[in-house]
């Protein structure tokens, strides 16, 4: 019997500074989270065994992903067996700084808490979606929001980008803990707190405090994802940004028809969007 479905949306990045690697082995960092409308869609089904399906072959192959993980982390914590069928449409891109899984993670998490009435709190809930990544605290109440520490420390934000935004997406997968192991740990000239009290109208005249300190390394290593940025720019954005740890990045246009036009000039073969919000 059908129990549940679900929509799951992407992030994006606005700005991603890492400010220094912990004794822990994690890094501290601040960013802000905005999601953006494309998503996944999960389906809940009863079931007398747990299953996972999906339409995606390099899920369906991965015995352990983030969906997997987190039914039998809450087996766990709760000390049952969940018997359902999970099937995920994928549509967000996969290791592309959008952060798909994690947001699929955060929406298990969530409704098998409803369906199977365990009655964790928030906090609960918090605490292990940390636990199976450091921006699934996000998607428990995915609202644009700064977030320092590992990327669970929330500060929520309500605020909307009016503007187009154009995603692209090579197709390129790359390893985030790579990136970790590279990136050079910076203090930010200004921190992207000051930007919770922006008016994000303009966000053409804040490109000097909203950068990414995975871009240097990621664009040396996939020097086509430097050349997707500088084209974003070329077709006329106002803004353009890799989100996350790459490989996808961003451009912000004045206008729809703008966007458009662009879209249309990118590789037939990269992964294309236009978000905007009327």
């Amino acid at each position: 019997m059908f129990l549940h479905k679900i929509k799951t949306p992407a992030k994006i990045n606005i700005g991603l500074n890492v400010i220094r690697k912990r004794e822990d082995g994690f890094h501290d960092l601040e960013t802000i989270f905005y999601p953006i409308n494309l998503f996944d869609e999960i389906e809940f089904e009863e079931s007398d065994s747990f299953n996972f399906q999906t339409d995606n072959k390099l899920l369906a192959e991965e015995k352990n992903n983030l969906i997997v993980k987190t039914v039998h982390l809450l087996e766990n914590v709760n000390g049952v067996k969940i018997n359902l069928s999970i099937k995920l449409h994928k549509n967000i891109p996969i290791g592309a700084g959008l952060g798909g899984g994690s947001s699929d993670a955060a929406a298990v998490l969530t409704s098998l808490n409803k369906i199977f009435n365990f009655n964790l709190s928030l906090d609960k809930l918090l605490e292990l979606a940390l636990g199976l990544g450091s921006d699934v605290p996000f998607f428990i109440n995915p609202i644009p929001s700064f977030a320092e520490s590992r990327g669970e420390v929330l500060y929520k934000k309500k605020f909307k980008i009016n503007n187009p935004v154009l995603i692209i997406n090579p197709g390129i997968h790359v390893s985030t803990s790579w990136a970790f192991e590279n990136v050079k740990p910076q203090t930010p000239v200004k921190s992207l707190f000051t930007l919770l009290k922006t008016d994000f109208e303009n966000i053409a005249s804040l490109k000097k405090i909203i950068t990414n300190d995975f871009e240097k390394t990621v664009f040396e290593k996939y020097p086509e994802i430097h050349s997707i940025k500088k084209d974003i720019i070329e077709t006329g954005a106002e803004f353009a940004l890799m989100t996350g740890t790459g490989s996808t990045v961003f451009g912000i246009y004045k206008n729809l028809d703008d966007a458009k036009k662009a879209y249309n000039l990118f590789n037939k073969n990269y992964f294309r969007f236009i978000h905007y919000e009327k």
